[in-house]
């Protein structure tokens, strides 16, 4: 179904499931940054090793990584409403339990871990949940570009907030107010989003969603255009040394790892403002290519300012993946399309994982983060430009089945 105007996000919000769907998410957001944060300081204030901290801020990713594609399976299975309502229970449960004083750093660990675990599902929820919702595509798209915003802007305010909340607060109430929100959205899901059938009937291979999308070349296309973002991730990796070696002070830190949300979430609202859906697919290809490019820029060692410019065009440009994600799950079955969400988004954030430590090894190897950060924009444009030109196929493609059709 086709509009022939362009909705704003805010009709997007005035659906009331979507609204809760989005709060809910917005808020497990928050509360994750915070669970980080509260989690770091506790284990490196008890044992007094970095080695320990860093061990327990990397447990925070695993479980969302397995999980991703084992657990978003879940999502296709049984009703979508109800996953959301007892993983947000789940996540309820063990964070409470985090927040007991005194409580052994090992067991903060294994909670932290198994709370991770009962999100991934629920990931894969909201994605496959929100399509149902917006059969418009039009208005799914504002949708997404509403959540692609707000998580952004979540995840910096609640890592600014975080240190000052559980310094003020002490650990064990923070992770006592991240449960409390995790219980107001299980009641909130239940109450304002409407039940809704299992989407499949769970006869399936527990893998079929994987297997379908390997099968499909324009998802194939899709899935390589996201996994760009990665390159685009490794100046946020390189962010203290790179201030240092363009003589910046210490706070620019912070101005260089904000710069590309910052850029990011004018992009989509631009995007959204002034480009209806089929434009913004054609034009995905090309925007893909242009974060990375602009990386090239750093082999001219930029001041701070030039810096600060390069890293938030790229991140408008970045708004692309939003276009790409919704994309990605319109074109899958609905009953299929929580395994295969959870394939994109696992996905997604391995590649920034890979990017982030790619960068850190071309660092180590040069000796400089402008020089890292340069090869990363050429090997973002040299894997991007076949990529862009896939995508134009895929789109000639389906014009000509249209036309046919």
């Amino acid at each position: 179904m086709k509009t022939t105007t362009r909705p704003s996000m805010g009709a997007a919000l005035a659906n009331r499931e979507f609204r809760t769907v989005w709060l809910a998410e917005a808020q497990s957001v928050l509360g994750d940054q915070l669970t980080t944060v509260a989690l770091a300081l506790t284990v490196y204030h008890r044992t007094g090793s970095a080695l320990w901290s860093a061990v327990a801020y990397a447990l925070t990713f695993l479980p969302a990584l397995a999980g991703g594609l084992g657990l978003a399976q879940l999502a296709d299975r049984y009703p979508r409403r109800t996953i959301l309502v007892v993983t947000a229970a789940m996540q309820a449960f063990f964070i409470a339990i985090m927040a007991v004083p005194g409580m052994p750093v090992v067991w903060l660990c294994v909670l932290v871990m198994l709370a991770r675990l009962a999100g991934a599902p629920s990931n894969a929820a909201q994605n496959a949940l929100t399509r149902e919702i917006f059969t418009d595509d039009e208005l799914y798209l504002r949708s997404q570009d509403v959540r692609g915003i707000t998580t952004n802007t979540t995840m910096l305010a609640g890592l600014a907030l975080g240190g000052v909340i559980v310094t003020a607060a002490g650990p064990s109430l923070a992770l006592a107010l991240d449960a409390l929100t995790f219980a107001i959205s299980a009641v909130a899901l239940h109450h304002w989003v409407r039940p809704r059938p299992a989407a499949g009937d769970g006869d399936g291979s527990w893998f079929g969603a994987i297997n379908w999308v390997a099968s499909q070349r324009r998802l194939r296309v899709l899935l390589g255009l996201s996994w760009l973002v990665g390159l685009a991730m490794v100046p946020a990796g390189l962010a203290a040394p790179l201030a240092r070696e363009i003589g910046a002070p210490d706070e620019a830190v912070g101005w260089l790892l904000a710069a590309d949300p910052l850029g990011f979430a004018l992009g989509v609202f631009v995007l959204s403002r002034y480009v209806s859906a089929s434009a913004r697919r054609r034009t995905v290809g090309v925007l893909a290519v242009v974060p990375t490019a602009l990386l090239l820029a750093f082999g001219l060692r930029p001041d701070l300012v030039l810096a600060l410019v390069v890293l938030a065009l790229a991140g408008a440009a970045g708004a692309y993946i939003i276009t790409v994600g919704a994309t990605f799950i319109t074109w899958v079955p609905n009953e299929l399309r929580g395994g295969a969400g959870g394939l994109y988004r696992t996905g997604l954030r391995v590649a920034q994982g890979v990017g982030v430590a790619f960068g850190g090894m071309l660092a180590q190897w040069s000796g400089a983060a402008t020089t890292a950060i340069m090869v990363a924009g050429a090997a973002g444009v040299v894997l991007g430009v076949p990529l862009a030109v896939a995508w134009g196929r895929v789109l000639g493609t389906d014009s000509d089945a249209a036309r046919t059709g």
